[in-house]
Parts: structure tokens; sequence; C-alpha cells
């Protein structure tokens, strides 16, 4: 066995993707001491019997209510205690062990707490993740067609990066952290359910050491978040958005 690494998934109706995640996941983690935890946030659908039947080694933790993300993943950092700890959403496919090749890279590198990959679309193209703090014109602005490129700027997709790179944001979907500092900063603020909890851990985060983007590291992602298809989306976006404002200002 190699390293001492826990990694967690919060899942809420992902029957459709969370087989084939974690089978990925535990396929490529094979040759390091990995243990992985779930917390299911009161799933309606088959999630929790399937993982039950086609994965007994998974630690399962069943919520009695939906209580967010970060919340979420919270129920899990506060039980691991381990010397890096994986945050992975339920739509995340592994092709490689890549949870152990970042962590060698944190063990050689002691200044960075927190490190992620480069996101791929399922046919290969990059996804193209915030790495800045959010603000009004890269979150609001860059809605506008004719102030696209704010985006591009929140991303960083126009800058060239074929090494590692500090950045100020880590993108929630998928990343790898220091147990320890993670627990310094008392995991996620329970305050955000949905939306801007990766980047307000990032700025907490950054008060321990370096946060690093790595594109020599991959991971695929079936991104299809989208919260201006529903009303009840917009408003949870606009309330976590107003109170990271307010926090941060």
């Amino acid at each position: 066995m190699e390293e001492k690494i826990t990694g967690s998934i919060v899942t809420y109706n992902n029957e459709k993707t969370i087989l084939e995640c974690v089978e990925s996941i535990l396929d490529h983690t094979k040759n390091c001491d990995f243990q992985l935890y779930i917390y299911d946030n009161r799933s309606t659908d088959q999630t929790v019997p399937l993982l039950r039947r086609h994965f007994p080694q998974v630690k399962i933790i069943e919520g009695k209510e939906n209580i967010g993300f970060g919340q979420g993943h919270n129920q899990i950092i506060r039980r691991v205690h381990s010397d890096f700890h994986a945050v992975i959403n339920p739509d995340i496919f592994f092709k490689s062990n890549v949870i152990l090749q970042m962590v060698r890279y944190m063990e050689e590198h002691p200044e960075v707490v927190q490190l992620t990959p480069m996101i791929r679309n399922l046919d290969g193209t990059i996804q193209y993740l915030p790495k800045r703090d959010p603000n009004f014109k890269f979150v609001v602005l860059s809605k506008l067609p004719f102030l696209k490129h704010y985006r591009r700027i929140y991303t960083m997709e126009d800058t060239v990066m074929i090494r590692p790179a500090k950045v100020m944001s880590c993108t929630g979907c998928f990343s790898v952290i220091r147990t320890s500092v993670l627990k310094k900063v008392h995991g996620y603020d329970r305050r955000f359910f949905m939306y801007f909890e990766d980047a307000d851990l990032s700025r907490r985060l950054r008060a321990y050491g370096d946060l690093v983007y790595h594109p020599g590291m991959h991971v695929y992602h079936t991104w299809k978040r989208d919260n201006t298809k529903s009303m009840k989306g917009v408003c949870i976006f606009l309330r976590s958005m107003v109170k990271y404002y307010r926090k941060w200002r």
C-alpha cells in the first residue's frame, strides 16, 4: 500500500451515473490505500440500493434530508483521518490512477494544499472551469454575448498552461486536498447549499498554502449543470452569489 487517502462523493438522484463513476474510481485506486465514502442526500431514485448492491466496500451514509453539496461532504470530512482527501462529483470518471498521481505530486510539493487536474469532457475536449475568484463581471456580465471574454478570463482559457500553475480557485467537481488543512478550515461553509461553496473553500485554503492546477493529469466529467433550467436553480444560485459577495466584500 502507498498513501492513506480518502475520497468523498455526495449523491442526490444519481442512479444514471453513479455506478460507472464509482467503478472507475475503485478500478484505478487498487494500488493505494484508499477508502471511498458516499453521503446520500436522501435520494428518491435507486442511487443507494444500486451502490449497496454493487459496492459493499464503499462506506455509505444515508442522510435524512437534502442538506446540500458542501454539508454532505462535511459529514464525511469530520469522520476521516487521512493524509489526503479527494472531493469527487458523482459524474466524474477516471481512466488512470489520477488520485495517486496527485498525492505523489503533493508529497513532493508540501506547499500545495489543494490540487486540481485538467477536467475533460467525455470526448476529450477541455472543460474550462473557473480558476480565479468569482466577481460580478465574471459571473453575471459574462452571460452577455458581447462580454463573453470575461468568462475566458475567469477560467484562464486564454492562458497557455502546459505546466503546473498556481491558481486562485480549484473546481469543486474534483480536487485533492490535505486533510489536515481541510479540517483546519472546518470544511465547507454550511451557508452555501450549492454554488460558490468551492470558491469559498479555495479562498480559505489559500491561507495555508498554494492551490495548483496540473494540466499533466486529467479526469473526465459529464457536465450537465445548468442553473438557468429551473427557477428553483436560479434562486439557489442567486442566493449563494449574494452570500459569497457579502462574505468576501
